[in-house]
């Protein structure tokens, strides 16, 4: 969608304060610790495009909050299972042996969108390790939410995500569904269901601080049935789906996503 394209299907501009009184409506509150997920061209033409967003996110949940974000660089990773799109097998050691080694503050984010690539760089964030799999934070609960991110445990118990359960914290999926839901992440790795495995991984790190290529298992995760997963959720616990022009807005509590995701994954995928 082209910029030409939002401002045409816009009724009027949103603006850091109207975008923060759109959130509090959602749900958002002072003191809250948030993950986001966002596609900000749903939300309609924005004074201020992506640096309008986080200003909105912050004052929404005040200086007492905490707001954290995907910063995946998923093209730091095994190139064999690359699909979208896929590169030619003799590209792959080339690959493995010159992709630049992961460093929290230079590495850009793939396909996480621009309000995300720009919160990495936002002052007083602070991103996570993984070299794959980062999340970035600002608030009270940021580094505790991004330290030690377990290389094998990418999204599992000792990853942001599983620091999120603990704290109780929420989720806003802002113009995008279920199906960028990073936290059934969590339930698939809690769940026991027909056909879970690990498989290798590998990415570009520094170790003591030499660039090398790292292999490591990880859980070989299966998003495609997230969607229908969530909207179970949603049906389940009686959860309104909101809107903010054109952005359909789903706001919830982590700890009860994942909790319900880990017996529908359960059963779900065990019938399939």
């Amino acid at each position: 969608m082209t910029e030409k394209d939002i401002v045409e299907r816009t009724a009027a501009p949103l603006t850091i304060n109207s975008l923060t009184r759109d959130l509090q409506r959602c749900g958002l509150a002072e003191g809250q610790t948030v993950l986001v997920h966002t596609a900000m061209s749903k939300l309609g033409w924005i004074a201020g495009g992506p640096q309008a967003v986080i200003m909105a996110l912050l004052q929404a949940v005040g200086d007492s909050g905490t707001i954290m974000m995907p910063t995946h660089c998923s093209d730091n990773s095994e190139p064999s299972y690359w699909r979208n799109p896929p590169i030619p097998e003799s590209w792959w050691q080339v690959y493995r042996d010159n992709m630049p080694a992961y460093d929290p503050q230079r590495t850009p984010t793939r396909a996480m969108g621009v309000v995300a690539e720009l919160f990495r760089t936002w002052p007083g964030v602070i991103r996570s390790d993984h070299p794959s799999y980062s999340m970035a934070a600002h608030g009270p609960h940021a580094a505790y939410l991004t330290a030690d991110h377990d290389l094998a445990d990418d999204m599992g118990d000792d990853s942001p995500l599983g620091k999120l359960y603990e704290l109780d914290g929420h989720v806003l999926l802002l113009g995008v569904g279920h199906g960028n839901n990073t936290s059934l992440h969590l339930a698939e790795y809690r769940a026991n269901y027909q056909g879970k495995k690990r498989l290798p991984q590998g990415c570009a790190m520094l170790v003591d601080g030499v660039r090398q290529w790292v292999t490591f298992d990880v859980l070989d995760v299966k998003p495609d049935d997230f969607p229908q997963a969530g909207a179970a959720f949603e049906a389940a616990h009686g959860i309104e789906v909101q809107r903010i022009n054109e952005a359909e807005v789903h706001f919830f509590r982590q700890r009860a996503a994942v909790d319900f995701a880990i017996g529908w994954l359960e059963e779900s995928r065990d019938l399939s």
